[in-house]
């Protein structure tokens, strides 16, 4: 098999198998379950191979597959991966299949259709981190919205429908502004370069020579749509209805691999296409990042919902990942990009428990719990676990992308100012007095409910769904080489470029 070939046996795997799923007849239910995890199972060894294959010291892209497409317009079918996205394809086909598991029991009506649009989402979220044809990447980014809103629409809470219409109106929105953006380049580019080309190497080529007033523009219309996607301050406020209405493989997806389309595109397309904008908005972005951490950390303390608190917690994490993108040091980097798979791998594992114990009791009250780490011992191990891997605990993932981000940003010649870095680690100690203090009042005290006495302790097939993610959490800990070193020369390459602006 060529490796150029591979990508699209990646993208199109799910798709396949989501074509192949329609003609599994309603009423089995079972084969249709094991017909969706093995399909995603398989995109899973299909990136394995890719990341065996993959060699981090090259700096462009590999696994490059490339053909003509829309010819009139110069509009091509364009993959390749490099040092950014390989992580993030590998975070998308991990999750996958384990959402699907911890959903097994969680969803009971429409089976065939849930499973059909979890695998169409997975085709939309891995052509999002392939694509190197902006028409293409439009493409995915907005096809993703429309499996995204089904799954929280028709499998989410009581008030899903009122959630999904918000998630898609502020996602749509931000991407008609960008698809402008995305034109005006485009058309840009056919003056410079003697032709049309939605070519995004061919861009990277044309964007910095954009007028800076033209280019500032562009910039805000491409942050602005992927701002939304973080979610960063003050455009978050459609992020806690999602999560706290969409079914628990709903919650996990998004948090674990939607949130991360806005960073990547942030790094994708905002810094090498236009870095004098870039580096003009760093401050602002940034302090709009730190309001975010401490925001977002000061709203989860007051929640009373354990899947809005996550939500919340998201919001600041995700603050973070924003201002190691702008601090434009080679830690700062780093971090952020470790700091997307870490949020991915806690966060989606915090959900994943919230949803236990959610299907035992159908309350997510924090107030209804208490003493349930009597009961259900391994549950409230695995919480404990989860929680100081969100927090940052030395010794598990969260640590190492905090730190690299602080360091980075304390460094940063263009922040220039270590009052950025000091604002920010205020967010670590607050992730620490809302998670843990949520943890205190569920898994401790008196069991306060007498129905709680007769909760199950996590069955097989639920620890299935959490031992991977525990076991990622305390490899990045403990030896973040593994991962760092994926991404390490395009991080490299990113700032080299950036820094002679």
């Amino acid at each position: 098999m060529e490796n150029n070939v591979i990508t699209s046996i990646l993208l199109f795997a799910p798709l396949a198998g989501a074509i192949l799923l329609l003609f599994i007849p309603k009423k089995n239910e079972n084969l249709i379950k094991y017909f969706g995890l093995l399909v995603s199972l398989v995109t899973f060894v299909v990136s394995l191979v890719i990341y065996y294959s993959f060699d981090p010291a090259y700096r462009g892209f590999q696994f490059v597959h490339q053909m003509k497409w829309i010819q009139a317009l110069n509009i091509t079918y364009y993959l390749g991966i490099d040092g950014l996205s390989v992580l993030l394809i590998l975070l998308t086909t991990f999750i996958t299949p384990l959402t699907l598991i911890s959903s097994w029991s969680g969803i009971t009506k429409k089976v065939k259709e849930f499973t059909f649009f979890m695998l169409i989402l997975e085709v939309g979220m891995l052509g999002v981190f392939l694509s190197l044809d902006i028409f293409l990447f439009y493409i995915f980014w907005e096809a993703m919205l429309i499996p995204m809103y089904f799954i929280i629409g028709i499998w989410g809470g009581p008030r899903r429908i009122y959630a999904s219409v918000k998630f898609f109106i502020f996602t749509m929105a931000g991407s008609l502004i960008m698809l402008v953006a995305m034109i005006w380049l485009a058309i840009y580019a056919s003056e410079q370069l003697g032709g049309f080309t939605t070519n995004l190497l061919e861009l990277y080529k044309v964007g910095p020579n954009v007028p800076h007033n033209i280019q500032g523009w562009m910039f805000l219309a491409f942050t602005l749509s992927f701002a939304i996607k973080v979610p960063l301050f003050p455009l978050h406020t459609w992020l806690p209805d999602a999560h706290v209405e969409a079914p628990t493989a709903g919650s996990v997806i998004l948090a674990g691999v939607l949130l991360k389309m806005g960073t990547y595109g942030l790094i994708r397309f905002c810094l090498p296409l236009f870095p004098q904008s870039s580096i003009q908005f760093a401050p602002y972005i940034s302090i709009l990042a730190i309001i975010g951490i401490i925001y977002g950390a000061l709203v989860a303390m007051v929640q009373s919902d354990m899947k809005k608190l996550v939500a919340y917690s998201s919001v600041a994490h995700l603050g973070f990942v924003v201002l190691g993108i702008f601090s434009f040091t080679e830690e700062a980097m780093q971090g952020a990009i470790i700091q997307m798979v870490n949020h991915g791998l806690s966060t989606g594992a915090l959900f994943l428990l919230v949803g236990v114990i959610y299907e035992r009791t159908h309350t997510r009250e924090i107030s209804d719990y208490g003493g349930i780490a009597k009961i259900v011992p391994v549950y409230a191990t695995a919480l404990l676990f989860t929680s100081l891997s969100s927090i940052g605990l030395p010794g598990l993932n969260g640590f190492v992308g905090e730190f690299l981000i602080l360091i980075g940003t304390f460094k940063s010649s263009v922040l220039n100012n270590w009052w950025f870095a000091v604002v920010a680690t205020s967010g670590v100690i607050f992730a620490a007095v809302y998670l843990l203090w949520m943890y205190q009042r569920v898994c401790f005290g008196q069991v306060v409910h007498r129905k709680l006495d007769k909760l199950q302790d996590m069955n097989t097939r639920e620890l299935i769904t959490v031992i991977p993610i525990f076991i990622f959490i305390v490899w990045i800990g403990i030896y973040p080489s593994t991962f760092l070193g994926l991404s390490e020369s395009f991080t490299k390459s990113i700032i080299q470029y950036l820094m002679t602006f």
